[in-house]
């Protein structure tokens, strides 16, 4: 530090013997017009293209409207009710209300400013109160305060929006058209978020996009994989192009915690919840509804945070999460919300309730789409100690018309489990033993697609087993269930359709005494990975129902998370930052191969994208798979072009580890020459270095090592 600030006496004793003012107005500095000199802003995210509307600092004020125009003496009873009205709602600050009066009457002018400590209160005030009926005459008018400009801003005549000339825009799906048909990935390790191809067969990664402080929380695909979302303070982007990423829109929501999209990425879901003032009530909650393309807010919904936790306890603070669920497959045509003894169901032309009302179902708890149909299936719990049974009840949308309803008795819980293709709906009834003192489990098995949607109850062999997990084979007729007790549970694969009979469900077999607590179907069914993660350490046992045989096992130690990539061809096993060591991510074979394995120090997230579904119809699909053969030979001669590559890589790789081998001795050998004379100057003259050609001798050195004199003296 002394050293530098003698180095600045030095250059300012300069400057001043060369007459040179070193205090600079750096506002007095004026670029030529559009220059950066080549610096790009810290700020061009704030003035990119988009008009932005900023805080202007007045977001906890409203302006309440149509009050009732009194003299002097009435003043002090109107302002006692407005302060009544709007104190229930949030706090208002001291003198924070304000009602203008004209100068000349001392009346009045029939509106009146309230500021609140928050923007929260004072957004919900506008919401709870714009409409309110004082009397027949007087119906608030609310509005925040920061509109008013807005509103200002709109121009006395009206002048046609200026139309832009098309620009055709990136092709999205380019990724699709990889030659080598590969599949990409995100993750984030520390500040950096990556995008990669899996390049499975040179058992490594590529390398597409790398960003660092990407986003300030996580990262999110689209569910076809078209886009990937950023979260931020000010809002969420989704990225994407032909070749690379660029920020295609952004979707302003402060403090935004969470985001969802609709299935056909038409509309997206943001989520944001605020502490209220008083630390009594409940958070105050935000979610918007985005048009994907267009950035635009399609439909907001705010409220308490007691209003969006009916359902469930995930997400945050404990909203159940999505709060909206949507229905339609890729129409994106309907989304609902479960409420208070009802479930709101919107549809998204218009963005309002279907017939302008909620449906009505008394104590429901739980509903759930058919991921193919326009059906809902709900449940609704038992009813006075039992006299009303619990039910599960499927509901066409939009005529809200009940399709199958089924009593359960005696149920503690339930939950359901659709189908991938929507054919089958499994529901998981914990029932109650005659006692009460304990419980059962069975499944109530519903055949969507047939006449009159058959029921089927299935029990377990031992109906006292627990339920550990539960999963169907996608697009396919079986299913899972890991039952029994840790840490050796039974894992038994069901069929809905026997070799006798297609409409009755069949046990395939029950594997004995496995380290498992969670399966992962293929995304194309017919293999499954059953996994002991948590406790059981990352075990892995690779196995193919068709067959009914193991095709491996493994470990990845400490594994938390397991994703099939799109196709089914490859597994990824991931140990994120939840363990401190061995962050990282292994990438696996369907059958288990271990192919390539990589570490990375504080590991976030591992996303595979998805794929959009085929345009193949399902009968060429099954022809393809009918001649897998004729058509695999192409790739097989890919494959066997690879294989040969990567021989004559090892072999070069071989070849150089040599040649850096026999460098290394040729150098030690010259190294040896040069010192040969020195070594033998140390050997008395003697010239071989072979150990061999000496002859050992024995030499005794005798050595003084004390001397003492003493002087002795006779008496």
């Amino acid at each position: 530090m002394a050293a530098e600030v003698m180095l600045m006496n030095e250059i300012e004793a300069k400057a001043a013997s060369m007459g040179i003012d070193l205090i600079i107005d750096f506002n007095s500095i004026q670029l030529p017009r559009g220059e950066d000199c080549g610096i790009v802003s810290d700020d061009e995210d704030v003035y990119h293209d988009d008009h932005l509307e900023f805080d202007s600092g007045f977001g906890n004020v409203i302006v309440v409207d149509n009050l009732p125009v009194v003299p002097r003496e009435k003043f002090e009873k109107l302002e006692g009710v407005i302060r009544k009205i709007y104190s229930q709602i949030g706090v208002i600050k001291e003198d924070g209300l304000w009602m203008p009066v004209d100068p000349e009457t001392k009346k009045t002018l029939g509106y009146c400013f309230i500021e609140y400590n928050t923007p929260q209160e004072a957004e919900l005030a506008k919401e709870k109160t714009n409409g309110y009926k004082l009397d027949r005459a007087h119906i608030f008018a609310v509005n925040m305060f920061d509109d008013f400009d807005k509103y200002m801003r709109v121009p006395d005549e009206w002048a046609p929006p200026e139309i832009k000339p098309y620009t055709p825009g990136e092709n999205l799906q380019k990724w699709l058209t990889d030659e080598k048909a590969r599949d990409q990935f995100v993750i984030r390790a520390g500040t950096d978020t990556e995008v990669l191809w899996n390049d499975a067969r040179q058992s490594k990664t590529e390398l597409v996009y790398k960003r660092t402080y990407w986003t300030e929380s996580f990262v999110q695909w689209s569910p076809l994989g078209t886009y990937l979302a950023t979260v931020h303070r000010q809002g969420a982007a989704v990225w994407g192009g032909a070749n690379t990423f660029n920020r295609l829109m952004r979707y302003a929501h402060p403090q935004v915690k969470l985001i969802d999209f609709s299935p056909g990425e038409k509309f997206l879901v943001t989520y944001s919840s605020h502490e209220p003032s008083n630390p009594r009530d409940a958070n105050r909650v935000v979610i918007n509804i985005f048009d994907v393309r267009t950035g635009k807010v399609m439909r907001d919904f705010k409220g308490s945070a007691d209003e969006f936790t009916i359902g469930g306890a995930g997400g945050v603070a404990g909203v159940s999460w999505p709060v909206f669920r949507w229905g339609g497959g890729k129409e994106d045509k309907y989304f609902a919300k479960l409420g208070k003894n009802m479930i709101s169901v919107y549809e998204t032309e218009t963005f309002s309730l279907i017939d302008k009302k909620s449906l009505k179902v008394e104590n429901v708890v739980d509903f759930s789409w058919s991921p193919t149909d326009l059906i809902l299936a709900l449940f609704v719990p038992e009813l006075g100690g039992g006299n009303q049974p619990a039910r599960v009840s499927l509901v066409q949308i939009p005529s809200k018309v009940e399709l199958r309803q089924k009593n359960l008795f005696s149920v503690s819980d339930c939950k359901m489990y659709w189908q991938s293709n929507g054919e089958y709906l499994a529901v998981k009834a914990d029932r109650y033993t005659k006692t009460k003192k304990s419980t059962y489990t069975g499944f109530e098995l519903f055949r969507i697609k047939e006449r009159d949607i058959p029921i089927e109850v299935l029990e377990l062999d031992n109906k006292n087993d627990k339920i550990i997990a539960f999963a169907w084979e996608p697009k396919g007729h079986r299913f899972a269930v890991i039952h029994g007790d840790n840490p050796r549970p039974d894992i038994s694969f069901y069929s809905m359709k026997s070799s006798h009979n297609l409409g009755r469900v069949s046990k395939l077999t029950t594997l004995k005494g496995k380290q498992a607590n969670a399966l992962f179907w293929s995304p194309g069914g017919r293999f499954i990975v059953l996994a002991g993660l948590k406790g059981f350490n990352g075990q892995l046992e690779f196995f193919n129902v068709d067959e009914l045989e193991t095709m491996a096992t493994a470990e990845h130690f400490m594994a938390t998370d397991i994703e099939w990539d799109p196709t089914g061809r490859y597994v990824a096993t991931a140990v994120t930052s939840v363990h401190e060591m061995e962050n990282g991510f292994n990438i696996w074979s369907f059958h288990g191969k271990l192919l390539y394995r990589i570490l990375k120090d504080h590991f976030f997230q591992f996303l595979w994208r998805p794929r959009p579904p085929p345009f193949l119809s399902a009968e060429k699909e099954e022809e393809i798979l009918k001649y897998l053969k004729k058509y695999s030979k192409k790739y097989d001669a890919e494959d066997q072009d690879v294989s040969m590559l990567l021989s004559e890589q090892d072999r070069e790789k071989r070849r150089m580890l040599k040649e850096e081998w026999e460098k290394w001795i040729s150098e030690w050998r010259r190294a040896s020459e040069e010192e040969k004379l020195e070594r033998q100057k140390l050997r008395d003259g003697e010239a071989s270095d072979e150990e061999e050609e000496y002859e050992a001798k024995e030499v005794e050195v005798e050595e003084i090592l004390d001397f003492s004199e003493e002087v002795l003296f006779e008496e």
